[in-house]
């Protein structure tokens, strides 16, 4: 194969990138606290969605997730389990990253909704049920899914 067949040229490829978020459902009972972050879909549209964001310095997912259901929400809990990653691609600055969230259970202990970050336009609670049907993106229906089987495990 000559050159001019090969692959093409590094400038011609597109770039691609990795991100890693921790992410979390925190529960009430049978109600989970969900976010309109100040961020848009791609089409302009809200967006109704789960904490989640990049893990700072040396922090684990679940510290990073903890900490991000905590700065987005205003409330903090104890994580109970790990419900599993979601998996997608999006494009910024034309780039395509391929992003990975894993998502941790936490049950709630204390905080406000009213005492949120800046990112987040409204916080507020919905039942487990709703969300599962509500929630923007598939990769957060399914892992209240997962939350609502965990919780339902010992019924």
């Amino acid at each position: 194969m000559s050159s001019s067949e090969s692959q093409p040229a590094e400038q011609e490829r597109p770039s691609r990138r990795r991100e890693f978020s921790a992410g979390g459902v925190m529960v009430r009972g049978r109600e989970v606290a969900v976010i309109v972050p100040t961020r848009r879909a791609a089409d302009g549209s809200r967006v109704l969605a789960l904490p989640k964001g990049h893990a700072d310095g040396s922090e684990t997912p679940v510290q990073a997730a903890a900490r991000e259901v905590r700065e987005e929400t205003g409330l903090k809990g104890s994580p109970m389990c790990e419900l599993g990653e979601s998996r997608y691609w999006y494009r910024r600055d034309g780039h395509t990253i391929g992003k990975t969230v894993v998502f941790y259970l936490f049950e709630y202990e204390a905080g406000d909704v009213a005492d949120h970050d800046d990112e987040v336009e409204d916080v507020r609670w919905i039942g487990l049920e709703e969300a599962r049907r509500a929630l923007t993106y598939a990769g957060e229906r399914q892992m209240v899914d997962r939350a609502i089987a965990y919780l339902d495990k010992d019924r």
